[in-house]
This record gives structure tokens, sequence and C-alpha cells, in this order.
């Protein structure tokens, strides 16, 4: 009795695989008549998908200028700016830059540094990273700037600490910073001794100060440095 129940029961199973097996093919075989292009009459099965996803004619796109405002309104965006802003105000006052430098900004990110200065009425603003963020951040290797030597007056980065080769970095801020020129980069707020080891970076330029800041809502470590003579 038990032989004939395990039979019933495997045959069961088996009608039910069959089954859903049938049902799946041909759900997939199956076009909804909503997402037919009523004008091609030979329409082909692997060209058909539901309308959320094939019909682009009907979408909706979201323009760089709409994106850009919508991200630039952000509360995080504005306090990026005027942290910015606050720095650059303080190095305008030292002397160390003016609105007629031609600024390089490494490592810009999607660019809050770049707005800060144009903003401040600094024109001559380039800001590069590994991603573009047009329209204020293009396209460029921070080790490997695409620049002619000395090409600025004033080199910014907020993001030393996380460049994968800081030699080289640094290297080519003062590389495309003309002699006379201001390099200032901000790292994870630290101590004297680590500051030593930033400044030990620059093979080129003279150490003028240092101090903590707060940069886009972190605790950094401003260090300045004027670039001198490239021979």
């Amino acid at each position: 009795m038990e032989r004939h129940i395990q039979i019933f029961l495997n045959k069961l199973s088996f009608a039910a695989i069959t089954i859903a097996t049938l049902t799946l093919l041909l759900l997939c075989l199956q076009t909804p008549e909503t997402c037919v292009d009523q004008s091609d009459p030979n329409p082909k099965p692997h060209t058909r998908f539901p309308r959320t996803t094939c019909d682009f004619t009907h979408r909706s796109h979201t323009s760089l200028d709409k994106r850009n405002r919508r991200i630039w309104s952000t509360n995080a965006w504005v306090r990026a700016v005027s942290s910015y802003t606050s720095l650059f105000k303080t190095l305008q006052v030292q002397s160390h830059i003016s609105n007629h430098s031609r600024v390089l900004i490494v490592s810009a990110g999607p660019g809050q540094a770049v707005m800060a200065l144009n903003n401040m009425g600094v024109t001559d603003v380039t800001g590069v990273e590994l991603m573009d963020s047009p329209p204020l951040v293009s396209r460029a290797d921070p080790h490997n700037l695409p620049f002619f030597d000395g090409s600025f007056d004033f080199g910014f980065s907020g993001y030393l600490d996380r460049a994968l080769f800081p030699g080289r970095y640094v290297a080519e801020m003062e590389r495309t910073v003309s002699s006379g020129g201001v390099c200032v980069v901000a790292v994870e707020e630290c101590g004297a001794r680590e500051v030593d080891e930033v400044v030990k970076l620059f093979k080129r330029s003279k150490f003028l100060s240092a101090k903590n800041v707060t940069l886009a809502g972190e605790m950094m470590t401003r260090i300045i440095m004027r670039v001198m003579n490239h021979s």
C-alpha cells in the first residue's frame, strides 16, 4: 500500500513540475498587447517588453540643468560651498589668491570649491576629478594632470590624504602651479608630526602655515605651501 502511495506522489510531483514549466514558458512567450508596436507588421518576440521599459519616446528625462539645480539647492551642498568660501576668503585676505588668479582645484568632487570661487568673483577656475561633473568639473587624472608647467597661480586639493600615490599627486600640483604661486591642501585633522610628513611630499615648495579648519562638515588641517623656482 505504501509503495502505491509513493508512486502516486511521484506522479503528482512530476505532473506539478510539468505544469509549472509549461506555464512559465507560456508567460515568457506571451507579449502584452500594450507594448506591441502597431506600425510594425511583423513584430519580433525578443523586441517586446513592457511599456515601462521599451517605450522610450514617452519617458521624461531630467536635463543636466534641472539635475544640477536640484543638487545645488540641497542643504549639504550649500553648507559645503559656504565652508569653502570661508577658507578661500581667508586666503584672499592673506594675498594668496585674487579674482585674477588662475586656479586649479584637484580632486574637485562635484565642484563645491569651484562654485565657491566663482561666487567670489574668481572666474578662471579649473576643477578636475576622475569623473566629470559638468559644468563645474572636468575629467582628469590627478596623478597625471593634462596641463603645462606653471599653468596656474594657485592650486588646491581637499583630498590629498585619499590619493593613491600622494608623492605623485603633490608633484603634479607643484608642476602645474607657477613659481611664486601657492599650493593649499587639506587633510584629515592632524598634529605637527603628520603635517611634517605632508610637507615632505612637496619637493619644490616652502612651508608657510598650517591650521585646523572645517570643510564640508569635516575637521581638516589646511596646509599652505609656496612653490619655489621650477628649475
